[in-house]
C-alpha cells in the first residue's frame, strides 16, 4: 500500500510539473514591456469607464430631479400673479362688506380686478377664442343649442355661453356656444316657392 501510495504521489508530482512545463511561456523583455504596457492601460480604461458610468448615473438621478421640481413647481409664476389677484378680490369684497358700497362701486373694483386678470393671463400666452358672429368650427367651438335666427347664416355661433380658450395658440377649452339654424318660416316658404313654381309649370 505504501509503495502504491509512493507511487501515486510520483505521477501527481509528474503530471503537475508537465502542466506547469505547458502553461510556461518565453517571451522577449521587450514583448514583457509591451503586455505590461498593454495592462496598466486596459486597467486605464476600465477604471476610466467606471468613473464615466457613475457620473452618468448621478447625472440621471439629478436630471430626474430637476424634471420632478420642474413639474411640481412649472406654475410657481402663475400661481404667485394669482395670489395678487386674490388678495386684491379678496380686499374689494371685505370693503364692500365693511363700509357698505355701493353696487356701482363694487362692479367698478371687480371690473379692475377682471382686468388684472385678462392681462395676466395674457402675460402666460392666454387669450380668448372670438366666437360671437363667426361660423361655427368644431375646433374651437362646441355647440350646445341650435336656434331658429333668420338674421344670420346657418351655424354661427349667436351666442357664447362659456367662453374659450387659447394657450400659446393651443385650444385648452372649447368655447360652448349656440349656434344658428335656418328657421321654419324659410324652408316653408321654400317649399311654398316650389310648388308654386310647380303650378306655373
Amino acid at each position: 500500500m505504501n509503495k502504491d501510495s509512493h507511487s501515486d504521489k510520483n505521477k501527481d508530482n509528474q503530471a503537475q510539473e508537465l502542466n506547469e512545463k505547458k502553461e510556461t511561456v518565453v517571451i522577449s523583455k521587450e514583448e514583457f514591456e509591451q503586455l505590461r504596457a498593454d495592462a496598466d492601460k486596459a486597467k486605464e480604461h476600465w477604471d476610466r469607464l467606471l468613473r464615466q458610468q457613475a457620473d452618468f448615473d448621478n447625472t440621471r438621478k439629478r436630471l430626474d430631479k430637476e424634471k420632478q421640481d420642474f413639474v411640481r413647481f412649472a406654475n410657481e409664476e402663475l400661481i404667485f400673479e394669482l395670489l395678487t389677484v386674490l388678495d386684491d378680490l379678496e380686499r374689494t369684497v371685505g370693503l364692500a362688506q365693511e363700509k357698505h358700497e355701493d353696487l356701482s362701486a363694487f362692479l367698478k373694483g371687480v371690473e379692475m380686478i377682471l382686468a388684472h386678470l385678462y392681462d395676466l393671463l395674457k402675460k402666460f400666452g392666454v387669450k380668448p377664442i372670438e366666437a360671437e358672429g363667426k361660423i361655427f368650427d368644431p375646433h374651437f367651438h362646441e355647440a350646445l343649442m341650435q336656434v331658429e335666427n333668420k338674421d344670420l347664416p346657418e351655424h354661427t355661433v349667436v351666442e357664447e355661453l362659456q367662453k374659450g380658450y387659447l394657450l400659446n395658440d393651443r385650444v385648452i377649452r372649447t368655447t360652448k356656444a349656440k349656434v344658428s339654424k335656418k328657421t321654419m318660416n324659410n324652408l316653408s316658404s321654400i317649399d311654398d316657392d316650389g310648388d308654386d313654381s310647380g303650378e306655373k309649370k
